[in-house]
């Protein structure tokens, strides 16, 4: 689409845009739900814009503030696809913060202390303090139990393998969960709320009102739909994406095809692949352990070795 000249108002009138049927991005429903883990969901409630031209999706109001900011300079992106594919492949990203999502989501407490350090969200979070916390527990298999990986520190993604630990696992979280009869008889004996909450297990479930714009989004996505991100966040972005795609399907490809699948390299690393391409040996410049198999990593992707 090519930008048009603006329609100007006479002095003391009011601007009105040409008429066009608007259609609800959300087909006309309160709530998109998926359903994630044992008690687990994750549910859009609400987007901003809600109501797009016909024939539209909100990937419509990227394009439509990316033309206000660039102005003329956008004539030469004859396309809507092609100007957010552009946006985003040169980063930038302040037209994609004209979308918003606001979502309800159930989640485990441990997936929500990681979760809440994305911080550019709005937040309400259910209250332990006002409200009983619910007879909800987030429970593996043993078959999900995993070992501690040797590369990476904070998780692991490999079976434990050994089945008497695995079942040691699950039960240590059984006698963890029944612990909530001894809540529930501590409140009825009068003990506050605030106080009889905090021997629960942290498997325990809450929920929350989060509402945050496309631009941040993708980087909560780009982090936590990665490999290394802990299998069960990694689950409740992956319900995120879904939910989205139909919603903004121009920008969630685009973050895909540059973000989410692609691969960037630092000097260091550009270095090192121009050298294997004089076919040198391509060490990469650095003796730090942790620069070299990120290098290895890529280079595995990009298909070098």
């Amino acid at each position: 689409m090519i930008a048009e000249e603006p329609v100007r108002a006479a002095p003391g009138s009011i601007r009105t845009e040409p008429e066009s049927p608007l259609v609800d991005v959300m087909g006309g429903s309160a709530r998109h739900e998926i359903r994630v883990h044992q008690h687990g969901f994750v549910a859009l409630v609400d987007v901003m814009p809600r109501l797009v031209p016909e024939g539209k999706t909100a990937d419509a109001a990227i394009v439509q503030a990316a033309r206000v900011s660039y102005g003329q300079g956008t004539k030469r992106v004859n396309e809507d696809r092609g100007l957010v594919r552009y946006l985003m492949r040169h980063r930038h990203t302040t037209p994609f913060e004209m979308v918003e999502f606001k979502f309800h989501m159930s989640m485990p407490i441990f997936v929500a202390r990681q979760w809440i350090r994305h911080r550019t969200a709005n937040v309400n979070e259910y209250s332990g303090r006002y409200s009983i916390i619910p007879d909800h527990f987030w429970m593996p298999s043993a078959d999900e139990v995993r070992q501690q990986s040797a590369t990476n520190r904070q998780g692991g993604e490999e079976p434990i393998g050994d089945a008497s630990t695995a079942e040691a696992f699950v039960a240590y979280l059984e006698r963890a969960v029944s612990l909530y009869p001894e809540y529930e008889q501590l409140l009825e004996r009068g003990v506050s709320r605030e106080l009889a909450r905090v021997g629960l297990p942290i498997n325990a479930y809450t929920q929350w009102y989060w509402k945050c714009d496309l631009h941040n989004i993708l980087h909560f996505l780009e982090l936590r739909m990665d490999a290394h991100a802990q299998r069960e966040i990694r689950e409740y972005a992956e319900a995120m994406y879904a939910l989205m795609e139909p919603i903004v399907p121009v920008a969630m490809e685009a973050f895909r095809d540059y973000r989410l699948e692609g691969v960037t390299l630092t000097r260091l690393e550009v270095d090192a692949l121009r050298a294997r391409l004089r076919g040198e040996l391509g060490v990469l410049g650095t003796s730090n352990s942790r620069e070299r198999e990120e290098w290895d990593e890529k280079r595995t992707r990009l298909g070098l070795d």
